[in-house]
């Protein structure tokens, strides 16, 4: 017989979280900064350095919420940056991902994911190379 498999609370919650996302009226910058606010104090620089960030090198995407993270999305509301807090997903390191949509292509293998640790000015760096990058070229829509 096989088993049954069955959603995580972790898996449920973030269900929840993208089920109210849905059912607001305007998902916004706003509630960006309201999910950074929640966050520790390290998470939260974290995260408002990106932000700070994108808004600076990539102002074309907006800032959302998606299944409870912070994100990015491009004109047609894909997705192309998002980032999530260590503790929220009871993980050793905060992470900031790209899409599909991010052109972050290189050849065959590329990483679409990065750990971060702390936030230096090498980081930072790399950071505004990595975002900026992922708004240039050919986009898949």
């Amino acid at each position: 017989m096989a088993q049954k498999e069955t959603f995580s609370e972790f898996e449920r919650q973030a269900m929840r979280e993208r089920a109210n996302e849905l059912k607001k009226a305007k998902n916004t910058e706003a509630d960006v900064l309201e999910k950074i606010a929640e966050m520790t104090d390290e998470e939260a620089s974290f995260a408002m350095t990106i932000h700070d960030i994108v808004k600076r090198v990539a102002p074309e995407l907006k800032a959302k919420t998606w299944y409870g993270v912070l994100a990015y999305a491009n004109a047609d509301g894909k997705v192309v940056i998002f980032f999530q807090a260590a503790t929220e997903f009871k993980a050793r390191y905060s992470t900031i991902g790209f899409n599909d949509t991010a052109s972050l292509d290189e050849g065959n293998l590329w990483a679409t994911s990065f750990a971060i640790s702390a936030m230096t000015n090498d980081v930072v760096a790399k950071l505004t190379v990595l975002i900026k990058r992922s708004i240039s070229g050919n986009n898949i829509s």
